[in-house]
């Protein structure tokens, strides 16, 4: 098949890859999430040439959304178009292609999941959906489920953001399920000082911050801080600032075509031998393999 592949991505798009060392550590064996987890996540607005093809599968589960534009998807022996309204999910080690229509591209929110309840979700949505395609009216509620997935996620991980992600994440699948039972409240829960500090961070991911420049921000001692930041989030303050580096590079070497030099330049950090350690250090390969990786 004749296909332009797009290098630099869709304006507007996001993604997360959850590292692997994070899933292994912090997720599979959980008692509260290992039976349902995010391992990526993201969402592509008019997709132009986007095309996926996996011969032997995945090794996750694929749930993709689609909300407008158009698409085909092939699973096994079966083929469907896909239409705004449209979603269809995928097991793992089933091979599988699917893209966007090249005159009215698809815009679409992803999720790649994992989890001994997996399985048993997913044979759930082929039994009442008679298939792997599905539909959905849009709902502004399932899509602030998945903002709410991204936004702790992209936060860090915690402990207590991959947990409340994960919990959504299975409310979210829920409202796919069962959309006639769907609720339509929404709350906010309020920031705490770690929560600002986490905040600060984000909005410096250029700068090389050290612990005090951090309990500034909140107006703590560093000792203080370093003590319930990490009795918060399950890390000290400089291993979570670097997950945030590391997930921002990410998303550099999957979106933009900026050399690993430049990419590191842009986090604040002028040695590219320690930005290459760091990053395989948090996400198990270096940034050119990375690089070479394909998610959804």
């Amino acid at each position: 098949m004749n296909m332009q592949r797009k290098k630099e991505g869709f304006q507007g798009q996001k993604a997360i890859v959850i590292p692997k060392q994070i899933i292994s550590s912090q997720c599979a064996g959980n008692s509260i999430i290992g039976h349902l987890y995010v391992t990526d996540i993201g969402y592509y607005p008019k997709a132009k040439f986007h095309y996926r093809e996996r011969l032997h599968g995945s090794d996750q589960y694929i749930f993709i959304y689609c909300i407008e534009g158009k698409g085909v998807v092939s699973i096994k022996k079966d083929h469907y178009t896909i239409e705004g309204g449209d979603f269809f999910i995928v097991p793992p080690k089933v091979a599988h292609s699917y893209m966007a229509d090249a005159e009215n591209p698809w815009t679409i929110y992803w999720i790649h999941f994992k989890g001994t309840a997996a399985d048993a979700i997913t044979e759930m949505f082929l039994t009442r959906n008679n298939g792997y395609k599905g539909f959905k009216h849009y709902n502004d509620h399932s899509l602030q489920l998945f903002d709410e997935i991204y936004h702790h996620l992209e936060r860090g991980y915690s402990i207590d953001h991959l947990i409340y992600s994960n919990m959504c994440l299975l409310h979210f699948l829920g409202s796919f399920l069962f959309p006639k039972n769907e609720s339509h409240q929404w709350s906010v829960s309020q920031e705490d000082s770690h929560n600002i500090a986490i905040d600060f961070l984000n909005r410096n991911l250029d700068s090389m911050l050290t612990v005090e420049d951090m309990a500034r921000s909140v107006n703590l001692s560093p000792s203080h801080f370093s003590y319930v930041f990490k009795k918060k989030t399950g890390f000290t303050p400089i291993e979570y600032f670097n997950h945030l580096k590391v997930q921002k590079a990410c998303q550099y070497l999957l979106f933009t075509k900026l050399r690993i030099k430049e990419i590191a330049y842009e986090l604040g950090i002028e040695d590219q031998s320690y930005f290459s350690r760091l990053f395989t250090k948090v996400m198990g390969i270096s940034p050119n393999e990375y690089r070479e990786k394909r998610i959804d």
